[in-house]
């Protein structure tokens, strides 16, 4: 199935949901050079960090994730799912270190994410079109935590 089998809200919400990853990755490649953004302690004032905010965001989404798999788990009668769910927001919690350190920390975190929603999809618990839009989003997502990785190596 492609993209074309997802519904619109999923899909449209999925790929606005890329936004702040891109945005700190075009920022962690110095491609927003010359722009300006809010000075600290303003609270858009990470808009002008990229790795700052390619690490608030995941940890953001990975906590996002582990809800969306709470909610898998109650069509099992499996309480391994409900394990399972919970440790994306575990995995952003714990993952400490510096900014490199971090980035590369929440890109393990995003690839284990989706070996977890395998398990899921293949215990029927994901609607159809869910392995389309998460494998995507996913690809996207790893990308921007790599070019995050770039920033961080030269601060």
């Amino acid at each position: 199935m492609g993209l074309g089998g997802i519904p619109r809200a999923p899909l449209a919400l999925g790929l606005a949901g890329l936004l702040p990853f891109l945005a700190g990755a075009a920022n962690s490649l110095g491609l927003t050079a010359g722009l300006s953004f809010p000075e600290p302690p303003h609270p858009f004032s990470i808009l002008g960090e990229g790795p700052a905010l390619l690490i608030a965001y995941a940890t953001v989404i990975l906590s996002f994730m582990s809800g969306i798999l709470w909610g898998f788990a109650t069509r099992s009668t499996r309480p391994a799912f409900y394990v399972l769910s919970v440790v994306p927001a575990l995995w952003a919690f714990f993952t400490l270190g510096d900014p490199q350190d971090q980035l590369l920390r929440f890109m393990v975190g995003f690839l284990m994410l989706s070996l977890v929603e395998q398990l899921y999809i293949k215990a029927g618990l994901t609607p159809d079109w869910w392995q389309p839009l998460r494998a995507t989003l996913t690809i996207v997502v790893l990308i921007c935590l790599y070019c995050g990785t770039f920033a961080a190596t030269a601060a």
